[in-house]
């Protein structure tokens, strides 16, 4: 079982086979620092050993910002007083990043307010991001004299594209998010009094179909974005399908669809 407690800078609630995380620095935008890193480490770490959990939905308190990303106050000063200190935290930072990409179960950004800079990076590995329509995006790292980190480069490229990407990333901009969607950073982006019900619409969906199959199908996509080619992939997709296809979940539904 999870433990729900004891974190700082988040709460994590686990119901009904959904984990709801949730950022809780309102004041600062939700600002991703040390503190807010250490317990999301943790908190998917507890996830990832409770294989009941169907879906995971991560979402900022208050109505302003999913994050606004990094806290830019840990980044003052010369680049000799942050060695290696900087260099450690830039490496537990891409673990962050990694962790909803790599989560046992499908997880969804429920962004509801800026998602910026390391807010975003962070939401672009989870599987979906259903966004309110007058959430703004962005990576204005440039604007302080900085590049993209956690390998946010190449992530960027595989959801909107080489160009797109360069764009937002050399002119600092931020985007509203019916371009998001148009772009497919976001899957949905929804009127505020609307985003409570499209996300549960979702986690519904997934959890009525085989949770075995959706977890497996997760480890067939994420293969796909680290594989060498193409053969390689179809090899572990093979796996993978055969895997699954053992399953008493596959076989119970074969037969009730057959039924009907």
């Amino acid at each position: 079982m999870v433990s729900e407690t004891a974190y700082e800078s988040i709460s994590l609630d686990v119901t009904d086979g959904v984990a709801t995380i949730e950022f809780h620095r309102p004041d600062v935008y939700n600002a991703l620092n040390d503190t807010v890193m250490l317990d999301l480490l943790r908190a998917f770490d507890e996830i990832q050993l409770d294989r009941s959990i169907d879906v995971v939905v991560i979402t900022g308190e208050g109505d302003d910002a999913f994050s606004a990303g990094a806290d830019i106050s840990q980044y003052a000063g010369t680049a000799e007083e942050h060695d290696p200190r900087q260099k450690d935290r830039q490496e537990l930072f891409y673990e962050m990043y990694r962790k909803p990409f790599e989560c046992h179960a499908p997880v969804i950004a429920k962004v509801n307010g800026y998602c910026v800079g390391g807010g975003l990076i962070f939401a672009m590995y989870c599987d979906m991001r259903i966004a309110v329509d007058n959430a703004k995006f962005g990576v204005p790292v440039t604007d302080i004299g900085q590049i993209p980190t956690g390998n946010s480069t190449w992530r960027a490229i595989e959801l909107v594209g080489e160009a797109k990407a360069k764009e937002l990333v050399y002119t600092a901009g931020m985007i509203g998010a019916d371009e998001a969607e148009r772009i497919g950073l976001v899957n949905h982006a929804v009127p505020r009094e609307e985003l409570d019900e499209t996300v549960d619409e979702i986690v519904e969906a997934i959890q009525s179909t085989g949770r075995s199959a959706v977890k497996n199908s997760k480890r067939a996509f994420n293969y796909a974005v680290d594989a060498h080619d193409a053969e390689e992939n179809r090899e572990f997709e093979s796996e993978v399908w055969w895997e699954q296809f053992a399953t008493d979940e596959r076989e119970r539904l074969v037969d009730e669809f057959n039924d009907e």
